[in-house]
């Protein structure tokens, strides 16, 4: 008489393993959220930095001591030049990059500056900043920044104000 072994799993173990399984990812998805929503926003600082940098390349070789206030004019190549003073995602008329919308104007108290080499229309000062798409999801920090090379943050789904006496944490 042969007895009859069940090779296999039960049920219960099954079960268990399932629940198991469900538990570590609920632990381990929000941490990955978390790590996303962190390097979006890191993203978006170095995206405003590259701004800064573009400005000043811009206002010191093409844009005769005025600033761009749109993506588009420091996406032009100036006359005799080989590259735009910026390129890559940012060089679009209002850029989205790595979950944030980035955009350009006049500074407050910006007057009209010179025509610059393209002849296109400058400003003595610009404001730069970069909003989170969902806030909350793809970030948690508004940033911006302007002419004198430091970025704000501002814990809004909007742009903090340039910090003539509005409340803005300086990050960099």
């Amino acid at each position: 008489m042969r007895s009859r072994i069940d090779v296999g799993f039960t049920l219960i173990e099954l079960l268990v393993v399932v629940a198991i399984i469900s538990i570590l990812a609920a632990i381990a998805v929000p941490s990955l959220l978390r790590a996303r929503v962190a390097g979006n926003e890191v993203s978006a600082i170095s995206a405003l930095k590259v701004i800064n940098l573009s400005q000043l390349q811009y206002a010191s070789s093409c844009g005769n001591d005025g600033y761009a206030v749109s993506f588009t004019a420091l996406a032009a190549i100036p006359p005799g030049a080989t590259e735009a003073f910026i390129t890559g995602e940012l060089a679009a008329p209002a850029p989205v990059r790595a979950g944030y919308t980035f955009a350009v104007a006049g500074g407050v108290g910006s007057l009209a500056g010179l025509a610059d080499c393209n002849g296109t229309p400058t400003q003595t000062s610009y404001y730069a900043w970069a909003v989170p798409q969902l806030f909350g999801s793809t970030g948690g920090w508004s940033y911006a920044t302007s002419q004198i090379n430091t970025v704000w943050r501002t814990f809004a789904a909007i742009a903090p104000a340039e910090p003539f006496g509005a409340p803005a944490v300086p990050i960099g």
